[in-house]
């Protein structure tokens, strides 16, 4: 793995143990979840069951919720907003299973499938099981206007996958969000950027979408393109969520509504620079087995860029 620079390895120290009393002021990266603290939804309130009600366990109230779900033989389980939004920031806690846990995906993500079938757009973030010893990888993907939709071959997704091994995601809770903004998508995980896709053409969600969470079994694709399968000796499969933020224009709020800023300090560029460079293991950009006539943002930016949507990663083990 390379070295960071100096302020990088500062920054990302900061922000994952939360101690933003040790940095100057003028020196402290926004914080989005902190920022966002007013905007605690409560689960009961603005989620419901979608599926697998029988997999689901609600503790808490008051916005306190934590939300457990869970996979078995039987069922996986899902949630979903009760209104739509046509942008703004989405963030949640998880916690997920340690051990064996290949071919199990818990996602937290933005999609308007029900809405649209057959020709909707979605805003990923999906935690792909893996087996003891290896890290979790965290790929997040954006679709737009059925670009999901389809057979074998019809698909055209934006993957870009980082390994979750710079903290442990399965010892304690950790902060993932989605900022989705008329002008780009940020993907964070613990207020760090680490991915942006912005927008350059009509290839960019624009419709309304719900937020859904959930855990299926993916067997034929998660883990090591299906190389290690769900099994169910070591099931449940559980996740945890907790701590829903949802700061966020709902389909019909009036046009004064706007989403938070999407702006970058200098530190959460840096930041998000040694993420990719050390932790990114995928991007669809510079896959020589994709169409690349199907993703024409992959040749409209500068090849020297260091975002997750323009960088050369070799794969990783």
């Amino acid at each position: 793995m390379a070295r960071a620079p100096a302020l990088c390895i500062a920054l990302v120290v900061v922000v994952l143990a939360n101690k933003m009393e040790e940095v100057e002021a003028d020196e402290q990266p926004l914080m989005m979840s902190k920022k966002m603290r007013n905007s605690r939804s409560s689960f009961y309130r603005d989620f419901h069951n979608l599926w697998g009600g029988q997999h689901q366990r609600v503790n808490g109230n008051g916005g306190e919720e934590e939300v457990s779900i869970w996979l078995d033989r039987s069922s996986g389980s899902g949630f979903k907003s009760r209104r739509s939004f046509r942008s703004g920031y989405f963030g949640a806690s998880i916690k997920l299973q340690r051990g064996y846990t290949a071919g199990v995906i818990t996602a937290f993500y933005l999609s308007n499938s029900e809405a649209h079938p057959g020709f909707h757009d979605e805003v990923d973030m999906e935690f792909l099981g893996t087996t003891p010893g290896k890290p979790y990888t965290l790929q997040t993907n954006v679709y737009v206007r059925g670009s999901g939709d389809g057979g074998p071959g019809r698909v055209v997704g934006r993957e870009v996958k980082f390994h979750l091994d710079w903290f442990d995601p399965t010892a304690d809770f950790h902060h993932y969000a989605i900022l989705w903004t008329p002008n780009q998508i940020m993907f964070y995980v613990d207020d760090v950027p680490i991915r942006r896709y912005p927008r350059r053409s009509n290839k960019f969600p624009q419709r309304p979408m719900w937020v859904y969470g959930s855990i299926w079994d993916a067997s034929d694709w998660a883990t090591d393109d299906g190389r290690y399968k769900a099994d169910y000796r070591y099931s449940p499969f559980v996740a945890h969520f907790a701590g829903f933020q949802l700061r966020a224009c709902a389909a019909r709020a009036p046009p004064r509504c706007h989403p938070p800023t999407d702006s970058l300090t200098p530190q959460q560029e840096a930041a998000m620079r040694w993420v990719q460079r050390n932790h990114m293991v995928y991007n669809y950009c510079f896959d020589p087995k994709r169409n690349h006539a199907l993703t024409p943002e992959c040749s409209s930016r500068p090849r020297h860029a260091h975002y997750a949507t323009v960088a050369a990663v070799p794969a990783k083990e």
